[in-house]
């Protein structure tokens, strides 16, 4: 028996030097943090979600991360572009001025609509297909994105650019109803409304 238990304990100790570096508090803190503004602001908790979000950016702002400070921003844009709320991400767009990837940039001209322009090439794989297909099988494609909030980002923009169906309609409402993401759901359902009064 204490055999064994000693095995157990030099098998997790070694589990706990073999990960290489420590991941720093700012990184993790942040990761946390904004997670919790995502989960939040889609549950249409906005002010707990924004304070969520501030701590994020003090994370990353206090040791002087300006890219990963800019792609904080970047998602706090996409999740409000989720939430169909209107947006140019101009916080990103200051700071992307003076660092940022260029995944982040073409993910940032994706969110703001601007896929003429685009390197699809650099988008998170989900999006890819979405940014080349035709208006016609634009709901096909974000039906096939097995993410939620993917699908409902993807939804979204396509809502805002008004190239939605009632089928995406239809399909945005489904997802944040599963996810009990309040915020968009009660957005969708009053746009299902209105089209359907159309």
């Amino acid at each position: 028996m204490k055999f064994g238990f000693c095995i157990l304990l030099l098998a997790v100790l070694s589990a706990c030097g073999s990960g290489g570096p420590p991941v720093p508090d700012w990184k993790s803190d942040s990761a946390d943090l904004i997670e919790r503004y995502k989960k939040n602001a889609l549950l249409g908790e906005s002010r707990l979600a924004e304070r969520y979000f501030k701590q994020a950016i003090a994370a990353t702002g206090g040791a002087g991360r300006v890219r990963e400070t800019a792609r904080l921003w970047l998602v706090h844009c996409a999740t409000r572009r989720a939430n169909l709320i209107e947006d140019d991400c101009h916080e990103y767009a200051e700071l992307a001025r003076i660092d940022a990837s260029e995944e982040d940039r073409a993910y940032y001209q994706f969110i703001t609509l601007n896929w003429g322009v685009l390197d699809a090439a650099k988008l998170p794989q989900q999006y890819v297909a979405l940014v080349k297909t035709e208006p016609t099988r634009l709901n096909a494609k974000i039906a096939e994105i097995e993410d939620p909030l993917s699908r409902l980002l993807a939804a979204s923009l396509t809502t805002l650019r008004k190239q939605a169906d009632t089928a995406t309609l239809s399909l945005a409402a489904e997802t944040a109803s599963s996810q009990g993401w309040r915020q968009p759901l009660l957005v969708y359902l009053k746009l299902l409304q209105k089209h359907a009064l159309e």
